[in-house]
């Protein structure tokens, strides 16, 4: 069954296991990546799409992502820049992918992909519609295959 809207995509996404979860969130993150093109945030998403991670390893990619996701911020300037505010929200999903275990880090990172996309958009005059959530509906149609 195709996934149509935001209530399906979030209830498939809450019968994923944390594992899972962090796989798929990582897809997301992989798909604004062009966004940021930070190391840390590129570690974080490789370590995500694994099975198997050790707690360490979330821990340190986790301050990495995090340090990233604070110099983007710092970057984004009093007068905002869009691509820069881009760039801060996928290192905020790469810190949703990697970071404490909430019971929705996938639709955590979902959201803040989501925001770059926009961001992105914004800084091209494009407006604020984009089609990513679409997109996020099919990576996980695809990830459930």
């Amino acid at each position: 069954m195709a996934i149509s809207n935001d209530k399906e995509f979030k209830a498939k996404l809450g019968d994923l296991s944390l594992s899972q979860q962090r796989q798929v969130a990582a897809r997301f993150v992989r798909r604004v990546f062009g966004l940021s093109n930070d190391v840390r945030v590129k570690t974080a998403m490789e370590v995500a799409m694994r099975g198997e991670i050790s707690d360490a390893e979330l821990t340190m990619v986790c301050a990495a992502a995090n340090s990233a996701r604070v110099e983007s911020f710092t970057q984004c300037g009093k007068e905002t820049d869009w691509n820069a505010q881009a760039g801060h929200f996928v290192a905020r999903a790469a810190v949703a992918c990697v970071g404490a275990a909430s019971p929705m880090l996938a639709w955590d990172a979902a959201m803040q992909a989501r925001m770059a996309r926009t961001c992105e958009t914004v800084a091209t005059g494009e407006g604020t519609q984009n089609r990513e959530a679409e997109e996020q509906y099919h990576v996980l149609e695809d990830f459930l295959k």
